[in-house]
């Protein structure tokens, strides 16, 4: 567990780290006003939906913006993977006297902190950004709830977890077997969208459902990652 942990460590150090910080206060920053947006503007007439009626209903909105950060996700695969591989820096590390996979779990490890983290807070930005501009421009019908500000803080935590697990998707075919960036983009991407696609495409789907499929697709893909890295390593 040690060993682990100053793994990840050195993950963090050897990132351009001000690049990466600089990219996640962009996500934070264009989010966190994302809610308020879609409420007074995007769907302010529009008679099918009202998410402004209650804190509650707004919820239901705020959990897929936050999807927006699996292109984090898939910014540090690219970071911690696709980069090193080009950059012959994989063999290097390889080449240290620890089990490929131990190294692969490490950066896999890291990867889910970054972007665990980043979202969580994305969510507290957000909560507090969409409370505050609520007071001043009565955005969202009605006062939150303690049950409203409970239901809230548990479903940033969950869909936290779900984000950095569907992260993970285009982990395996992309990131570490073709080792290509803009096909694991398009695929965070795609992935971060789906949910919306199938309501243009009229089919319903339970999206707690939809979340819960993609991550365990997410963790198949982290699970390929480890398990053949001494075969798909080397190509």
């Amino acid at each position: 567990m040690v060993r682990l942990a100053k793994l990840i460590e050195l993950e963090w150090r050897k990132l351009e780290q001000k690049k990466v910080i600089g990219e996640v206060i962009v996500y934070w920053v264009i989010i966190m006003f994302l809610p308020t947006f879609f409420l007074k503007v995007i769907f302010a007439d529009m008679a099918f939906v009202d998410f402004s009626e209650s804190y509650a209903s707004a919820l239901e909105l705020m959990l897929p913006i936050q999807m927006g950060l699996l292109l984090f996700g898939a910014s540090m695969i690219n970071h911690v993977f696709i980069e090193e591989y080009k950059n012959k820096t994989m063999s290097l590390s390889f080449g240290y006297p620890i089990s490929r996979k131990k190294l692969v779990m490490a950066k896999v490890c890291f990867i889910f902190l970054a972007v665990f983290l980043c979202t969580l807070v994305s969510f507290v930005l957000s909560g507090i950004t969409t409370y505050v501009i609520d007071q001043i421009f009565d955005v969202i019908h009605g006062q939150p709830t303690l049950e409203d500000f409970m239901a809230f803080t548990v479903r940033s935590i969950v869909h936290s977890v779900v984000v950095a697990l569907i992260s993970f998707v285009p982990l395996f075919l992309f990131g570490i077997w073709k080792r290509a960036v803009i096909p694991t983009v398009i695929c965070a991407v795609f992935l971060a969208q789906f949910p919306n696609f199938t309501g243009l495409l009229h089919i319903t789907l339970n999206t707690d459902m939809l979340y819960a499929v993609l991550s365990f697709i997410g963790l198949v893909s982290v699970y390929l990652s480890v398990a053949k890295v001494n075969q798909v390593g080397d190509i």
